[in-house]
């Protein structure tokens, strides 16, 4: 356990720098967005392309894994809907308190996280998890978050500003390039690989910094806004639905999926219990904010989240671990 405490505290300890930076001041927040972009739009979307091509077509494209985290998605906002609609909060609260609950932060986070966990095996199955959740998982919520505006014709408009945002979000197309060139065997030239290189290793420091920046500022806009949390009782039943009940959840459908004969790989698996182990991602108050949802109430489940999984998250390693199929990646 200590081992794995030594590998996960370098990653959450830049979280917590770039939250201190943003709530102290040294890092402006007007300059949070360009620090956000750049991780956005060039460092990430370079680490993904890399991971991609790297990795063997077969396992991007994996039905079984694809499924059963899409299965585990769909439970888990249908979950969260349910128990927080009871508390009479409305759709577009529900719809963003299940966003949170069902997407972990895969790519900030999840990425260099696992990799240096597992090693380059990790991608694969990461790399379906962000596809699903951010194509999905994310288009899904804002369409059910569309349905207290306008009835029907919400949900509509819901659904076209979820496809236009899923069709301008660099990192899905990064993975599908990614993986044209793995399927297709092409190669950069150097000078441009190099570049691509020189991006994706700045990714993984500058996403966990910009993490925490992102939560401090979340939370201080809210705060400046005298914002009040409408259904503040249920943020730790969220945290705890993210935490523990979604990777529970793909384990115990994962294994099911095993039983019944879908010849999942084990250690393919266990990356995906992981990645669902992962606290919620850090974007998610940016467009609660855009789309005028409790953004106090969706930054404080998102912070609290990734505080606790420092704790949760490495006792997931430690029970996973002892499996022999976890080690076949290092």
């Amino acid at each position: 356990m200590q081992q794995i405490f030594l590998v996960t505290f370098p990653f959450f300890a830049l979280v917590l720098c770039g939250y201190m930076a943003a709530r102290f001041r040294v890092l402006h927040l007007d300059a949070i967005p360009g620090l956000n972009g750049f991780v956005l739009y060039f460092a990430l979307p370079c680490m993904l392309f890399r991971f991609g091509a790297d990795t063997p077509i077969d396992r991007l494209l994996d039905p079984g894994l694809f499924l059963t985290y899409l299965f585990c998605a769909f439970v888990m906002v249908g979950l969260t809907i349910a128990v927080t609609r009871r508390a009479r909060l409305g759709w577009k609260d529900a719809s963003f308190g299940a966003l949170v609950a069902a997407f972990p932060n895969s790519g900030f986070m999840g990425m260099p996280l696992l990799i240096v966990l597992i090693g380059p095996t990790a991608a694969g199955p990461l790399l379906i998890s962000i596809i699903i959740d951010v194509v999905i998982t994310s288009s899904l919520c804002i369409a059910l978050a569309g349905r207290t505006v306008g009835g029907g014709q919400g949900v509509v408009l819901s659904i076209k500003s979820a496809f236009r945002r899923v069709l301008v979000n660099p990192l899905p197309w990064a993975i599908l390039l990614g993986g044209a060139a793995s399927a297709t065997g092409f190669t950069l030239p150097t000078p441009l690989m190099d570049t691509v290189g020189m991006l994706a290793d700045a990714g993984s420091p500058t996403a966990l910094f910009t993490i925490g920046a992102v939560l401090a500022r979340s939370q201080l806009t809210a705060l400046a806004g005298n914002e009040k949390t409408r259904a503040s009782g249920d943020i730790l039943t969220i945290v705890a639905l993210k935490l523990l009940i979604h990777p529970a959840l793909v384990l115990a459908v994962g294994h099911l999926a095993i039983f019944f004969g879908a010849g999942l790989d084990p250690l393919a698996l266990a990356i995906l219990v992981l990645a669902a182990a992962l606290p919620s991602a850090s974007n998610v108050p940016m467009l609660a904010e855009r789309l005028r949802a409790d953004t106090e109430r969706v930054a404080k489940i998102v912070l609290l989240s990734t505080a606790l999984s420092f704790i949760t998250f490495s006792f997931a390693v430690a029970w996973l671990s002892p499996s022999p199929a976890f080690h076949q990646g290092e």
